[in-house]
């Protein structure tokens, strides 16, 4: 019997919340924490999957024609679009997938459920295309986004499955380019607050397009991608001041972004400055788009407190949990500062390699 285990990491971003469905630029990086899909044939037409940490049980047997998918089931949906690709399932497994990924927290714990479960997949049955890192993030990209009209882009998959500290351009002209600078004193810290998803991100994305829309009627050849931050006041003259905010927020964050990039690309990065531009990121999240709470508000001031470089909110908002980039040595004291200003939780993290298979073997005793 086949046993197969795909480990996925979660992600945090570092540069670029509320971007990548603009078709902007992220920066963002796998973190050493993750969840593990174990799987083991079990010589039936089903998938038996058990998820301890949700007390979740299910069985999808692999010869049910699926005609109507419930919106967040990202198993089947990833099913569904791995068929397109060739992947048809013709044994069962018993699945067990579990983590120490914090749920609902902004460090992309169900992305790196459907790019293991992806993984696990492809790794089993095998597609018709070339099997590459990409190749696994776009599928669950597919799976978890484009079929299910959800409001999110590309970050959370590509940077799970790719791996490492990832620059992406998330438009049309996509690309992903690891970025191979070094980097320590990462830590992650959990608000305990579940963030807002679905609602919050389809909100900030309708009137952030809206108002790139007011642009494009007065200045036809007007490009978010290409706006730059000296020219945003001739823009705002055509956006209502009701959408203004999002078009600021947009074009601001898209330059800090560029130069977080200029600095992660030096032979020797300056990360205190790159903490500054994490702070000033975080500023225009919290006073332009609204998106931070009260306890989220005092772990970034307790984390700055103790001496970090820089904080900032991590995805959707409206909780989750915050990244932090602390000086060599001064991890301990800035883990205390943010649990003292509120934090559940907090811990450092590495980055980490990207989704793998950790383990198959064609013969097992169960």
């Amino acid at each position: 019997m086949r046993k197969i285990i795909s480990l996925a990491p979660g992600r945090t971003c570092l540069f670029g919340d509320h971007q990548d469905y603009l078709g902007l630029p992220v920066i963002a990086c796998a973190i050493s924490r993750n969840i593990k899909l174990t799987a083991i044939e079990n010589g039936l037409r089903v998938f038996k999957i058990n998820k301890p940490d949700v007390n979740q049980k299910r069985i999808i047997n692999i010869d049910d024609e699926v005609v109507h998918i419930e919106k967040g089931d990202h198993l089947l949906f990833a099913l569904r679009v791995l068929k397109r690709y060739g992947c048809i399932p013709d044994k069962g497994y018993d699945i067990e997938i579990k983590g120490n990924l914090p749920i609902n927290a902004g460090t992309s714990s169900s992305s790196a459920v459907v790019v293991s479960w992806v993984n696990f997949l492809i790794e089993a049955f095998g597609i018709n295309v070339e099997v590459t890192p990409e190749i696994i993030s776009q599928i669950s990209y597919e799976a978890e986004v484009l079929e299910q009209g959800a409001p999110g882009g590309k970050m959370d998959q590509y940077s799970i499955g790719v791996g490492n500290v990832v620059y992406l351009e998330t438009g049309d002209d996509f690309s992903c380019q690891v970025i191979n600078t070094p980097i320590h004193g990462i830590i992650i810290g959990e608000s305990g607050i579940p963030k807002e998803t679905v609602g919050l991100l389809g909100e900030l994305r309708e009137k952030t397009w809206l108002a790139i829309h007011k642009v494009k009627n007065g200045i036809p050849n007007f490009d978010i991608k290409q706006a730059k931050k000296e020219d945003l006041q001739a823009y705002l003259n055509y956006v209502p001041d009701n959408l203004q905010s999002y078009l600021y927020a947009a074009i601001t964050n898209h330059d800090i972004t560029q130069k977080a990039l200029a600095e992660f690309t030096k032979d020797q990065p300056d990360f205190k400055k790159i903490g500054e531009l994490m702070n000033q990121h975080h500023k225009i999240l919290k006073d332009v788009l609204g998106i931070t709470v009260p306890r989220i508000d005092n772990m970034i001031q307790g984390a700055l407190d103790a001496g970090a470089y820089g904080a900032k909110i991590v995805g959707s908002g409206g909780g989750g949990s915050i990244v932090v980039l602390a000086p060599k040595n001064k991890e301990s004291q800035i883990i205390d500062g943010i649990k003292n200003a509120g934090g559940i939780d907090a811990y450092e993290v590495s980055v980490d390699s990207g989704a793998r298979i950790i383990k198959t073997s064609k013969e097992i005793k169960v």
